[in-house]
């Protein structure tokens, strides 16, 4: 077999299959993170049954949770508060690991190396122990989980954007700019960019499900998202009791959480093959 047909991209038709589907996912997600107030049949805090763990009725779609509120109604506020979440943990991960990354590529010497230093000790640290000090000692506060996961994965996305940013330093359209005699800011902001968007934007995809993994097992450990609000996570820890009863109750919001990474990863699996396949036919 020869090297060309060793190489050939995947067939076409599979792309738009897994790139439709996963964004078709995502796209119904935000959805219903956007329409909640108006799609939740009852108010997520409103106690619609006396019974725990209440089997699926008119009233209680999925049933209802360990308290007798529409199970349903906390599913899709959850979406919600989990998606919001998980956007602005992603979005501070790359304001500064983007940052700082191209930073330290443009500059080097010893920003660089107290940068990498920084960056290997916060890798070198099991994030969701990092979490957990946090949480106890700053307390569970909304604000302070997104902070926390921003942070936690900045480290990482410093070390792609770093880089990507050492290959593009040394290409002739930076020296051309350095020779115009344009500033380091400049540089930063207005050259390279455009050039790390599409492997900075793929990485923002899989970095969102990382976010939401990491917030939601906080709040499965009870440091996260404290009630009466819930995300997917929390409600997971607080009707896992119900599956000793035959309760669906957690598996609804963990079947969320998985769909929601999956799909993510599906998503930017697809583009990557797709671009390779357009590369491929030039």
């Amino acid at each position: 077999m020869s090297t060309v047909q060793q190489m050939a991209p995947l067939p076409r038709r599979k792309l738009p299959l897994a790139l439709w589907g996963s964004s078709g996912v995502m796209a119904a997600c935000v959805l219903i993170g956007i329409l909640a107030p108006w799609l939740v049949p009852h108010d997520p805090t409103d106690f619609v049954s006396d019974v725990a763990f209440q089997a699926p009725d008119a009233t209680a779609w999925l049933g209802t949770d360990y308290l007798g509120r529409d199970l349903f109604s906390r599913l899709i506020d959850g979406t919600r508060l989990t998606l919001l979440m998980g956007l602005a943990a992603t979005v501070i991960a790359h304001v500064v690991g983007d940052t700082l990354g191209l930073l330290a590529a443009a500059r080097g010497g010893i920003v660089d190396t107290i940068l990498c230093r920084v960056a290997d000790v916060s890798l070198s640290l099991p994030k969701i122990i990092v979490g957990l000090v946090v949480m106890a000692a700053l307390g569970s506060s909304i604000t302070v989980i997104i902070v926390v996961a921003g942070l936690v994965y900045s480290a990482s996305v410093f070390r792609i954007a770093r880089a990507l940013g050492r290959d593009l330093v040394t290409q002739d359209f930076v020296q051309v700019a350095q020779a115009r005699g344009e500033g380091l800011g400049w540089i930063l902001f207005g050259e390279i960019p455009p050039h790390v968007v599409r492997p900075l934007g793929a990485d923002f995809a899989i970095r969102m499900s990382f976010a939401v993994l990491f917030m939601s097992g906080l709040s499965f450990l009870g440091l996260g998202v404290q009630p009466p609000l819930a995300d997917w996570g929390g409600l997971v820890r607080e009707n896992l009791q119900g599956l000793a009863g035959g309760s669906l109750a957690p598996l609804y919001p963990a079947a969320a959480i998985a769909v929601i990474s999956i799909a993510l990863n599906l998503l930017v699996d697809a583009l990557g093959e797709r671009s390779d396949a357009m590369v491929m036919q030039k």
